[in-house]
């Protein structure tokens, strides 16, 4: 079974299946075609997080192909002359944000070590469909509409998307020539070219002549990128064992804490009806958030806790800070036991909802769960050879202090920047039983741990536990989905002393759980997704 974000995403891993293919092999054509036809999520020049069950060897494994800073990037990049922040937009559009693209070497490392079928056959689809073109959704013509000033600013960018200023109509055929010739060469020589070769040298050379805003990748920060394995971090919830990715993500870490505090508390008894269940549930977040401020980061570059953040007796007193129905008033960072004496500042970085997550199963047990992004939808602006480059970079710490302490998130070079990014593999019995994700920006943290909790709790149908109202508190202020049941929660919230804003929520919940032998799917009603099984 295959959940992904576009229907003709979700055909192309279908049809690799159908041709033998491991859950690597489908998880390589997937990602090739949300590409092309979600070009504003994820693709080539973005990252990505993999979790992926190993069914022969019974084992978890996860690979980091998040994007890396280049190594002329200091931690004053996004400051000005008078040391203050750019404006995100400012930081965002051109090529000062662009990181190294790690997404097509983590496809080649992934295939490489659990593909089946032959490298260039799981291009057959997108290849074809960025030649013969596919159908523009209302979706992509409504965010190509939206950003259509920034679009124009880049000639490739505007060739690639608009036609005399204008974004296609819905309905109409968007074909990608160039994107067809890339992936052709990919097909053809594997990813050497794209970090050493003719698009290495493209990609350097867009982002270090963007106009009004240059960035400082080079071609030795192209061939010095690496993908990185990393150990997968696990709670047990409820006799469960739920994985996630750990740093640079702070994911698995987060939403691991969620459920830890969370397990304190008889969630299947409240329900999902009772304002208590969510009150909880934003108190936990919060907490998870204030030391997700403090400690989470490159691990390669900065001591993390992981294990101390983690820990159970930890996680026990976290929850003795939250109380039924009684507003958390202050939701500070912890401290958590680690054999390290840095003291670091607060930071926060601005993370938009884009990006994109899929989960593949095959036949034989093997499980990819994939969050896939170029950040801000359209990422840096800056098109290259068919497809956007990230931005990456702007998910650091624009500042390098607070109160004279460092951010762990701060700019520096060769780093790669914290991330959201929750891929999540739920283990039961050292088998794995539920694998989910989501886009969403930092709101991805909640949007994972809340459908968790429906699933594992309140019993949910998978369907129906990600199409749940969204209710999210990440810093003090609930904010409850627009338009669904969840506002009703609005005056009860309020009474305890919450701030409430309504807005829209832009997840992107894809799921596959087992059940009794058989295999059940589910994508987010809020985005165009489906999951199809053989």
């Amino acid at each position: 079974m295959v959940a992904a974000a576009h229907p003709l995403a979700a055909e192309a891993g279908a049809d690799v299946l159908r041709a033998g293919g491991s859950a690597a092999d489908e998880a390589v054509a997937v990602q090739l075609v949300l590409g092309l036809v979600e070009p504003q999520s994820s693709g080539l020049g973005g990252g990505a997080f993999l979790l992926y069950w190993d069914a022969g060897a019974k084992r978890l494994r996860s690979l980091d192909g998040r994007e890396t800073a280049p190594r002329a990037a200091k931690p004053t990049l996004f400051l000005d002359e008078a040391g203050e922040p750019l404006g995100f937009f400012e930081a965002v559009i051109g090529g000062r944000s662009v990181g190294v693209p790690g997404t097509p070497m983590l496809l080649a490392e992934m295939h490489r070590r659990w593909g089946r079928l032959p490298w260039p056959d799981l291009f057959a689809d997108a290849i074809r469909l960025a030649e013969d073109g596919f159908t523009v959704t209302p979706r992509l013509a409504a965010l190509i509409e939206a950003n259509a000033d920034s679009l124009a600013r880049f000639e490739p960018t505007r060739d690639l998307f608009l036609t005399a200023g204008a974004a296609p109509p819905p309905g109409s055929t968007f074909r990608n020539p160039a994107y067809a010739e890339t992936l052709r060469t990919l097909a053809r020589d594997g990813v050497q070219p794209f970090y050493e070769g003719a698009i290495a040298g493209a990609i350097v050379a867009a982002v270090r002549s963007a106009p009004g805003n240059p960035g400082l990748l080079s071609l030795t920060d192209m061939t010095a990128y690496a993908v990185v394995e990393r150990e997968p971090v696990c709670v047990i919830y409820r006799r469960l064992d739920v994985c996630g990715m750990g740093p640079p993500s702070s994911g698995g870490i987060a939403v691991g804490q969620i459920l830890g505090v969370l397990a304190h508390f008889d969630m299947a008894r409240l329900g999902p009806d009772m304002v208590a269940s969510w009150q909880l549930f934003a108190d936990a977040t919060r907490l998870a958030f204030a030391d997700r401020g403090r400690y989470l980061a490159d691990s390669d570059y900065v001591p993390v806790p992981v294990k101390g953040l983690l820990d159970p007796d930890y996680l026990a007193s976290r929850a003795a800070l939250v109380r039924p129905g009684e507003r958390l008033e202050e939701a500070e960072a912890g401290s958590p036991e680690w054999d390290h004496a840095l003291e670091l500042g607060d930071g926060r970085a601005p993370e938009l909802p884009s990006t994109s997550h899929f989960v593949v199963f095959d036949g034989d047990g093997n499980v990819a769960s994939m969050t896939t992004t170029i950040e801000n939808a359209f990422g840096s602006r800056l098109a290259v050879r068919g497809f956007l480059l990230n931005n990456e970079l702007t998910d650091f710490a624009f500042r390098t202090h607070a109160d004279g302490r460092p951010i762990a998130n701060r700019v520096e070079p060769g780093k790669r920047p914290r991330s959201s990014m929750a891929p999540t593999i739920v283990l039961e019995d050292g088998r794995p039983v539920l694998a989910l994700g989501s886009p969403g920006g930092a709101r991805i943290i909640p949007y994972v741990a809340k459908t968790l909790v429906a699933v594992i709790d309140w019993g949910m149908d998978v369907q129906a536990a990600v199409a749940q109202p969204h209710a999210v508190n990440m810093f003090g202020t609930f904010e409850l989905e627009a338009g669904t049941a969840a506002v009703d929660l609005a005056p009860a919230l309020q009474a305890m002393g919450y701030e409430v804003e309504v807005r829209d929520q832009e997840s992107g919940l894809h799921l596959v759980t087992i059940k009794d032998g058989a295999h059940f799917g589910a994508a987010d009603p809020r985005r165009e997704g489906v999951a199809l099984g053989e």
